[in-house]
């Protein structure tokens, strides 16, 4: 059962995410990506193995682990404007570890952990590289996403392994690891480029605010009041911040939008 949650629920989401940024554009599917649905899961399913204590632990460790997803997106959204998606990719993973390995170090508590993604998103929404002109979008064919899906679960597989066997902090950090990052950014530097991995990290970032709320719920409330009603809680609150955070996406997705009409047939 846990094995085909796994190799579904990044897959399918995945497959959710094309069609939102085929649909409404790459900031709408980044903020999308946003939410805990993989992070989310995984941290269930530690709560449940290795208990509540030790679930709330990773929770924090996973608000912690936003700066290094953030650190991912720089090093990939800049890089991939000069060289191709293998250097780019070498470049986010190299960003990400570092990160990763300083964030271990902190205290574990959940104001550090905050403090770290607050101060992360602050400088990714001043750093991502910023697009101007309208930023034309192909199709993704069948074949290529078949590919994104199976690279999404077997990342999964490995992730959530590696995970449930190490400590609480490692297994919070690696279950923000960028799997939904690298499986989008590759993908849609390959199919429609630069500019448009630059649209999608920035919707990540707003996307950020749903998934720290989800875990700042489940670290607060795991400890007293068990799994079934922290994680029910944290999900509500995750999609009622998610709502909030829409309004922030109104101006890019109309301009995306724009620039779809305004390249014409040529962007299909």
């Amino acid at each position: 059962m846990l094995l085909a949650l796994k190799l579904v629920l990044v897959p399918a989401f995945l497959a959710a995410l094309t069609a939102a940024a085929r649909a409404w554009g790459p900031s709408v599917a980044g903020w999308l990506a946003g939410l805990p649905l993989v992070a989310g899961p995984i941290v269930l399913l530690l709560a449940l193995e290795r208990g509540p204590s030790f679930a709330a632990q990773a929770s924090a460790a996973s608000i912690a682990a936003i700066a290094a997803s953030e650190a991912f997106n720089l090093a990939y959204a800049w890089t991939c404007r000069r060289t191709g998606w293998p250097l780019a990719l070498l470049a986010g993973m190299a960003g990400w570890l570092g990160a990763a390995l300083l964030l271990v170090r902190l205290p574990g508590s959940l104001g550090w952990a905050v403090a770290a993604a607050c101060v992360a998103v602050a400088v990714s929404r001043s750093s991502l590289p910023r697009v101007t002109g309208h930023v034309p979008a192909a199709r993704a064919g069948l074949a290529d996403l078949a590919v994104r899906m199976l690279a999404g679960a077997l990342l999964t597989v490995a992730v959530t392994t590696l995970s449930a066997s190490m400590g609480a902090v490692w297994s919070g950090v690696l279950s923000v690891f960028p799997l939904l990052g690298i499986v989008l950014a590759v993908s849609a530097q390959r199919a429609h480029g630069a500019d448009f991995v630059a649209l999608l990290m920035r919707g990540m970032v707003v996307g950020r605010g749903s998934f720290a709320a989800f875990f700042a719920v489940t670290a607060t409330l795991l400890p007293q009041y068990g799994v079934v009603a922290s994680f029910a809680c944290a999900a509500l609150v995750s999609v009622a911040v998610q709502g909030l955070t829409r309004r922030m996406l109104g101006a890019p997705r109309r301009s995306e939008t724009e620039a779809r009409e305004l390249a014409g047939p040529q962007a299909e």
